[in-house]
Parts: C-alpha cells; sequence; structure tokens
C-alpha cells in the first residue's frame, strides 16, 4: 500500500491533535506525519503510533513533496499558508471557515458529495465544512435522495470545545465557582457574553445585519452549497454548557411524498455514517454525552410532523471534534482523494 506525507496543521490545538489521533484509528497510511504549529507550540512532542513527532514552526516549513495537508490553525493562518501549500504541491484539506464559500473550493462531505473532491486541482485546496453543517447533513442526504428536501428548521445545542480549549476552561470554572466560590474574573465571563455554566447562550458568532449570526449563516449558504441550493434554511444556534458533542432538533419539510416513520428509520439504518438510536423508552435515544470519541452521526426521536405534509422531525448529536464535526471529517476527505485517484 502507498503511503502518503502528512502535515497536520495547527497541530497543538484541540482539533489539530484529534487530527492526528483520527490518523491514527483510522489507520490511514502515513508514511510521514509533520506537525506543525506556531513558532510558540515548535518543540512540543505528540504521541503518533507510539512514537513521539516534534512540533515544527509552520513560518519555516516548505510543503513541497508533502502529499496532503490538514489544517486547523484558524482562519488568518489558513488564508496566508493554505494558498502557499497548495503552491507547492500539497492538497491542503481546510478546517476554518475561511475557504468554505470560495466558488474556486470544494466543500465537501465525503457521505454527501464525495464527487466534489474532484474539484480540488483550481486551488490545491478543500474545505471542511462547519461542525453543524456536517452533522445535519449526513442524515439528510439519503433522505433528499429519495424526496426532496424543501425546508430545514434546525435548532443547536453546540457544546463549547467549539469556541477552543479557552472556552472549556470558562465552564469549568464557572461550574466549580458555583459550588467553591472563586476570587475575581474566575468566574466572571470573558469567551462568552453571558455566564455558560448553568446557561444557555442563544448567540454563536457575531451578528448579520438581518438579525442571524455568522454561525447561523454557515448552515444555511453550506446546505445549500454541498446539497442544493434550493433547499430553505432557517436555523437557531445556541451554545450550552456541555464540553464535547453538538445537538440539533431539525425539522424538514419534503417537496414528494414521504413513506412511514418506520421506512425512514430503515433508510437512515442503511445510510453511511449514520447510527440509529431510537427506542421509545426511557434512554433510547443519544445525547451529546454519548457521542464523544465516537464517529457516527446519532439520530433519535424520529417521527412525523403531523401539522404540516411531508415533514418529520429528528435528533441529531455528533462529536465536534474528534468526529464527524471536525477531524474525522477531515480524514475521509483525504480517504476520498485516494479512493478517486487523486493521490
Amino acid at each position: 500500500m502507498k503511503k502518503y506525507k502528512v502535515a497536520v496543521v495547527g497541530a497543538s490545538g484541540n482539533v489539530g491533535r484529534e487530527m492526528i489521533k483520527v490518523l491514527e484509528d483510522r489507520k490511514f497510511p502515513v508514511g510521514e506525519l509533520v506537525c506543525l504549529a506556531s513558532k510558540r507550540s515548535a518543540g512540543q512532542k505528540i504521541r503518533f503510533n507510539g512514537k513521539d513527532v516534534t512540533i515544527q514552526d509552520l513560518s519555516t516549513y516548505d510543503f513541497t513533496g508533502t502529499d496532503i495537508g490538514l489544517f486547523s490553525p484558524g482562519g488568518l493562518v489558513s488564508k496566508e499558508y493554505a494558498p502557499k501549500a497548495g503552491k507547492q504541491g500539497c492538497i491542503v484539506i481546510d478546517n476554518t471557515s475561511y475557504f468554505r464559500m470560495n466558488q474556486d473550493v470544494p466543500l465537501v462531505i465525503p457521505e454527501v458529495n464525495p464527487e466534489a473532491v474532484d474539484g480540488y486541482k483550481i486551488k490545491n485546496i478543500i474545505a471542511n465544512p462547519n461542525c453543524s453543517t456536517a452533522q445535519m447533513l449526513v442524515p439528510l442526504a439519503p433522505l433528499h435522495k429519495l424526496f426532496k428536501i424543501k425546508r430545514i428548521v434546525v435548532s443547536t445545542y453546540q457544546s463549547v470545545s467549539g469556541k477552543g480549549k479557552d472556552a472549556m476552561d470558562e465552564l469549568h470554572n464557572q461550574t466549580k465557582a458555583y459550588f467553591e466560590p472563586l476570587k475575581g474574573d474566575m468566574v466572571d465571563p470573558h469567551i462568552f457574553t453571558k455566564p455558560i455554566a448553568f446557561n444557555c447562550i442563544p448567540r454563536i458568532g457575531d451578528f448579520m445585519a438581518d438579525g442571524n449570526t455568522t454561525e447561523e449563516w454557515k448552515m444555511i449558504v453550506e446546505t445549500k452549497k454541498i446539497m442544493d441550493e434550493n433547499i430553505e434554511v432557517s436555523v437557531t444556534c445556541v451554545r450550552v454548557p456541555v464540553f464535547v458533542g453538538h445537538a440539533e432538533s431539525v425539522n424538514v419539510e419534503f417537496e414528494k411524498e414521504i413513506p412511514s416513520i418506520e421506512e425512514i428509520r430503515k433508510i437512515l439504518e442503511k445510510a453511511d455514517g449514520v447510527q440509529v438510536v431510537d427506542r421509545h423508552e426511557d434512554g433510547g435515544y443519544a445525547t451529546n454525552k454519548d457521542c464523544v470519541k465516537e464517529f457516527p452521526v446519532y439520530v433519535s426521536r424520529l417521527r412525523i410532523d403531523e401539522s404540516q405534509p411531508n415533514t418529520i422531525n429528528l435528533w441529531v448529536v455528533a462529536d465536534n471534534i474528534y468526529g464527524k464535526g471536525a477531524a474525522l471529517n477531515s480524514v475521509q476527505i483525504a480517504e476520498t482523494l485516494i479512493k478517486r485517484g487523486h493521490i
């Protein structure tokens, strides 16, 4: 089997470390792993396949001869270094939001639009979608092919890890302070606009002119780019006091007549990347915590929406860092490039 030289950019961050773990867990054919980050992180060690790999300074690295670059260093860093890597012959799979809506950059979920990777050659860059978009579209794609989705109304319940390590620390500190009062800024919100412990914040991203936030806008435009530009999407994104794992309540209206919910369940049970947990009993559903360190997108609470024709409700959860939301989808895109003979 051919092996590849793979660079992980942002290797010291939450997503970068999980990318490395997914490469190992999925036995991706890595011949050489290069870990890259800022000069501040250079020299740190990361374990991969039983060996220590030393993080190198991204600013001095030459991507010539590197087959694949898994990027998750932040949008501004990707803006600068992804095009450089692409010009040096490395195929970049970028997890930031910077390139997602660039018309020359494919936006890919392998279970949904694997053929889109074929367009990488324009810039040598492929974009990884927003975590919430990815987990929502995996179960909806097979239903769209059969019944054509007309409209999606979704509310997300997103963990703090989507905001990074500092956000996770803020939740930890505020929760601890609730039981053991601390002093000063340990309990005041800094990462979030309001306290996140024992609270829900109906804002993720910056507000736009129409009242949507940038996170909500991403889900709308990415759904159209990945699956179908004619689908109408209404989104409310909420940050919840959970460390890892995003959940979504999804209402889907179809253009065609749909079968019974039992038939819908059977379709989803056969779908790639989907695990149906839908028993009408206590605990017969998946929660944010259930999906941590798991690859599948979990679907629960399947039911017909009796208020309008050809409409269903479902509950969707996935690991937003290790799983479908970030690291897994990035590695799957690399696997798709191999399957389709691009590298």
